[in-house]
């Protein structure tokens, strides 16, 4: 087939597996199996694809009819204007949490410390770092798995100076003498009872242990929010993503355990999404 071809058979395929987005996950797998820009497209749509690129196109389409995210089939994912590696192992960075990290950003002052718990990929911590040449950060998951990914996401973007990681079960295997500015977190916090009725790309094929948050949802930020206060140096911020009807619930826990300045900041769809508060 033609490059032409290939992308209408392609986008034809995942209609009929009843993919939302079909032509534009089409593109990206085509352009990730040919090379081919937008523009040499163009130029090079009527020119017949090379037999092996084309096994390879429909094997992929293949996988994205049977809800493999398009993520994690060409294994890169775009997040603040960067490229992570992502797999089955870490969640795919999503546009919402950029309101977490732009949030943070506003509160950063240069040479400040940073701990991201739950850290998977290292998408929020890798992307402050690149915003600010003189932070330094520390990146912490249960999962070594997430952590190879994250490893790997700091040697890609030239940060492995500035960043180290840690199995642990959130605070467990943190020094208590380890001190930071600010601590960011986006842990699991759906509901358990939620997860069956969670799209097909999510609940089989991101990690359940990134995603699960115990019977309301709360179970992560209330350890957090609790541990963190040996953590935080004094006027510290914590800041975590939060579920769209989490709101309340955070400032309640934050108040409870003495954080001050508490600030929940809502997303551009107008739903809550990140919280934090000052120690």
């Amino acid at each position: 087939m033609t490059a032409r071809e290939l992308l209408t058979h392609g986008t034809e395929i995942l209609e009929d597996a009843g993919v939302a987005e079909s032509a534009s996950d089409a593109w990206i797998l085509l352009e990730h199996v040919t090379g081919l820009d937008r523009a040499h497209y163009y130029l090079e749509m009527n020119s017949q694809t090379a037999p092996e690129k084309e096994a390879h196109y429909l094997e992929l389409i293949r996988r994205r009819a049977g809800r493999m995210p398009v993520q994690q089939i060409t294994g890169e994912a775009w997040f603040m204007g960067l490229p992570f590696l992502v797999n089955e192992h870490v969640l795919i960075p999503r546009l919402d949490t950029e309101v977490l990290v732009e949030t943070v950003l506003k509160d950063v002052l240069p040479g400040m410390r940073i701990l991201d718990m739950c850290t998977g990929s290292g998408c929020i911590l890798l992307s402050l770092l690149h915003e600010e040449e003189s932070l330094r950060g520390t990146g912490a998951d249960v999962s070594a798995e997430a952590l190879a990914v994250a490893g790997e996401n700091a040697a890609r973007l030239g940060l492995s100076g500035r960043a180290d990681f840690v199995q642990t079960d959130l605070f467990a295997e943190i020094p208590e003498d380890e001190q930071f500015d600010i601590i960011v977190s986006n842990p699991p916090y759906i509901r358990s009872d939620v997860i069956p009725g969670l799209m097909e790309e999510v609940r089989e094929h991101e990690p359940l242990l990134a995603l699960d948050g115990h019977e309301d949802g709360l179970f992560f930020y209330r350890r957090i929010v609790r541990e963190a206060k040996r953590y935080l140096k004094a006027g510290g911020r914590l800041f975590f993503e939060i579920g769209f009807d989490q709101g309340d619930a955070l400032r309640e826990l934050l108040a409870e355990a003495g954080y001050k300045d508490i600030t929940v900041i809502k997303d551009l769809a107008g739903l809550d999404r990140v919280a934090g508060g000052r120690l």
